[in-house]
């Protein structure tokens, strides 16, 4: 029962890992286009850089029951 609880909870995991890189990913394009506004981009900037917070966590997370799972 263990084993299915760590299985879905990588998979929840990779999911929000993945959402996170997609928003990190806009956000860095959003930061780097010349025609936004300098408070917005920066606004942009902070918001990928705790998307990449968010994105490590997540992918930790997944790994750590990715291993308990199949253990």
């Amino acid at each position: 029962m263990e084993t299915i609880k760590n299985a879905g909870n990588y998979v929840s995991d990779k999911i929000q890992g993945t959402g996170a890189t997609a928003s990190k990913e806009a956000n860095k394009n959003v930061a780097k286009d010349s025609h936004v506004a300098a408070g917005d981009r920066l606004h942009a900037a902070g918001s990928a850089v705790s998307d990449k917070i968010d994105e490590t966590k997540h992918d930790a997370s997944a790994e750590a029951n990715k291993q308990k799972a199949t253990h």
